[in-house]
């Protein structure tokens, strides 16, 4: 039989047709890592196939390891950018032990259905205006009990929009394994109306909390919960009306938070003592807090922007993220793989300590030079394509004699700590290069060399800014040996 192969419309991603465009705030989120695909800590292409994928829905199993349920998910044939290639499954399962989560997130182990073979956990008739796919949306434990909600999408629409068939929830009693559909609730979705299409779950109090969506991006966000011993008995869920928890159905639900609203993502954080909120609004990934589940939520705070990392979606908290670090999987679109981001805290619960470096990742370049706000001495420009860390575009340096960088000048406050990262890569050949900080036109005063570097390979550098206003953070090599080159993606500047 001829293997399948497809090319999706974006579960959750945007169509790139140009330079991003669709917002231009800042991001104060900090690249940590590649959670998945080739490049990833751990190397999730090779250790189960799972080369291409997108979500990564976390939950703490209440035995010590974190679950992540990935959506469409794709094995050797696939080649960015977006969705596609064979040995394509709805969604699968990794399982992680990782607490350090300042080095990246990495898996241990995974649902398999052979060794070194991530299996569909729920199958779907991938039959486009039947069932063409079902999509992990949140996930809880209870118990030794696993449930995860999740989403039987009919077709994809325009970005942004698609019709579902249903939402439910299904179980697992062996760590997510194997999973049961039958006997648990179900959310029937005929008109394209239905306000729990997609879930995040917080277990609390007792409850299990379901904040749910409409299917596609337009709706606002509602809210239900259960007893934590009922959640397989849709009669025991009761619904917000805005004013108190009524049972029925589940059209009774007023909005908390008005559209539009996509992939929810809802914890209770000890450090801010709140609830908090992300999901995608409009094309930023932004963060609310409240001080109960009803509300009422602060308004949002950008953690990604668009502009940053066009086709971003996604945005789901980690449940071990600890003190003030705040770490999201966020997903995005042309490499189609998930990354990890941080942001940090403020005690009451808005966003502190943001990334410094302007055009973080070169995705506000808008053509192959170089432009403000960063500089080329010698010889550089922009790579736009599939070659990037994140998304579609890194910067570059190449010759074959003399010195060349990229550098942007950033305002720190004097005497304070600080940490430098970026991600970098070079030629074969290269012997000589050079990630850091130095006086604006002057000399580094902090810096690293390094040699070839065999793939996307972060450094990072720490200093203090002494009596210095203003620093030029830069990566370059000295090219005496031949042709050599050196990309680089996202810079992140931010107090130690």
């Amino acid at each position: 039989m001829k293997p399948l192969r497809i090319a999706l419309i974006p579960l959750l991603g945007l169509a790139l047709t140009g330079p991003a465009q669709a917002s231009t705030t800042h991001s104060p989120a900090v690249v940590v890592s590649k959670m998945t695909g080739p490049g990833s800590v751990s190397a999730t292409d090779t250790a189960w196939q799972v080369k291409a994928t997108d979500l990564g829905v976390m939950w703490d199993n209440g035995r010590g390891e974190i679950l992540a349920a990935f959506g469409d998910t794709f094995g050797a044939s696939w080649q960015p950018p977006g969705a596609n290639g064979d040995d394509w499954r709805s969604q699968v399962l990794l399982r992680s032990t990782d607490r350090n989560l300042a080095d990246g997130m990495s898996f241990s182990s995974a649902a398999t259905d052979r060794p070194g073979h991530a299996k569909e956990l729920i199958p779907s008739r991938k039959a486009d205006g039947d069932e063409i796919t079902v999509i992990p949306t949140a996930g809880v434990s209870v118990g030794t009990r696993q449930y995860l909600a999740y989403m039987s999408v009919r077709h994809w629409g325009e970005p942004g929009y698609w019709d579902t068939n249903y939402s439910a929830i299904a179980y697992s009693d062996d760590n997510g394994q194997t999973w049961v559909t039958s006997g648990g609730p179900r959310w029937d979705n005929p008109g394209g109306t239905d306000h729990f299409q997609m879930a995040a779950f917080v277990r609390r109090d007792g409850h299990v909390y379901m904040f749910g969506t409409p299917n596609g991006r337009q709706g606002a966000a509602y809210l239900a919960r259960v007893p934590e011993t009922a959640v397989l008995t849709k009669s025991a869920y009761q619904y917000w009306t805005g004013s108190s928890w009524q049972s029925g159905a589940d059209t009774l639900a007023a909005p908390i938070v008005a559209a539009p609203v996509s992939e929810l993502s809802v914890q209770f954080n000890a450090h801010t003592g709140k609830w908090l909120m992300t999901y995608l609004k409009g094309s930023d990934v932004v963060l609310r807090s409240a001080s109960t589940p009803t509300g009422p939520w602060s308004g949002p705070a950008v953690v990604a922007s668009f502009a940053d990392f066009p086709g971003l979606y996604g945005g789901y908290m980690h449940p071990w993220s600890s003190g003030p670090d705040l770490y999201l999987a966020l997903s995005q679109w042309t490499p189609y793989n998930v990354y990890l981001i941080r942001v940090q805290l403020n005690p009451d619960g808005t966003i502190a300590n943001p990334n410094l470096v302007r055009d973080p990742s070169f995705e506000r370049q808008t053509t192959n030079a170089v432009a403000a706000p960063w500089k080329v001495r010698g010889n550089g420009g922009v790579d736009q394509g599939t070659w990037a860390f994140t998304a579609d575009r890194n910067a570059f340096v190449r010759y074959n004699r003399g010195w060349h960088d990229i550098y942007q000048t950033v305002q720190v406050t004097p005497h304070t700590n600080y940490t430098l990262t970026g991600w970098l890569r070079t030629s074969p050949d290269n012997d000589n290069g050079f990630f850091g900080v130095r006086a604006p036109g002057g000399a580094p005063f902090a810096e690293l060399n390094f040699r070839a570097l065999g793939g996307w390979t972060k450094r990072t550098v720490t200093f203090n800014s002494g009596n210095r206003g203003s620093i030029e953070v830069f990566a370059g090599i000295w090219t005496d040996n031949g042709d050599m080159w050196l990309q680089m993606d996202d810079f992140a500047l931010v107090k130690s």
